[in-house]
């Protein structure tokens, strides 16, 4: 009986805590990209996809994924900057619909002055940001890496410049942000 619950519970857990990545399925990693814990939509219509692009599962699957799409890897400044600073900092990640549509006239500054993190009662603002590029047409917000396991939810006050209603909020529940065990964000 025993050995039939410990069966149960493993057979309920997600892909992800039971598969290593390198078996991950294009399917598998559609599901991450899409439609896991690390990824919400924001609304109103049109609806765009918000995603933690450094929690781990996400890295993995966004990795795979230009693989298996012959894109190229991301901006390398990017890259450095994530090596550089991943201990403090995490990235939010939106794929844009139009690559020039984050960067006209003072909606940049405009995007870096209304967005912000929200966890409990205390806010933060965003640390930077990497405009979409052709090769790689996601925005990418920087925030402070400050939720910790015992937070409720960890939401965001986004401002999208050049989207019809650019003011969108998202929201993601802490408990469901783990991976391996760890806080993944």
């Amino acid at each position: 009986m025993r050995t039939l619950l410990v069966l149960l519970l493993f057979l309920a857990q997600p892909f992800w805590e039971t598969k290593p990545p390198e078996t991950w399925t294009d399917a598998d990693i559609d599901i991450l990209l899409q439609s896991s814990p690390w990824v919400a939509t924001a609304r109103p219509e049109p609806a765009v996809r918000v995603y933690f692009a450094t929690a781990a599962p996400m890295e993995l699957a966004e990795a795979r994924f230009r693989k298996r799409s012959k894109l190229p890897a991301p901006d390398p400044d990017y890259v450095d900057f994530l090596a550089e600073h991943r201990a403090g900092a995490f990235v939010l990640a939106i794929p844009y619909p139009t690559v020039a549509g984050a960067e006209k006239g003072g909606e940049t500054k405009r995007m870096q002055d209304e967005t912000e993190m929200k966890i409990g009662r205390k806010s933060y603002k965003l640390l930077g940001l990497f405009p979409p590029t052709p090769s790689d047409p996601v925005l990418r917000l920087v925030f402070p890496r400050a939720a910790k396991p015992t937070d409720k939810t960890v939401e965001f006050k986004l401002y999208l410049a050049n989207l019809p209603f650019p003011e969108r909020d998202v929201s993601f529940f802490v408990k469901d942000l783990f991976y391996r065990g760890n806080l993944e964000m």
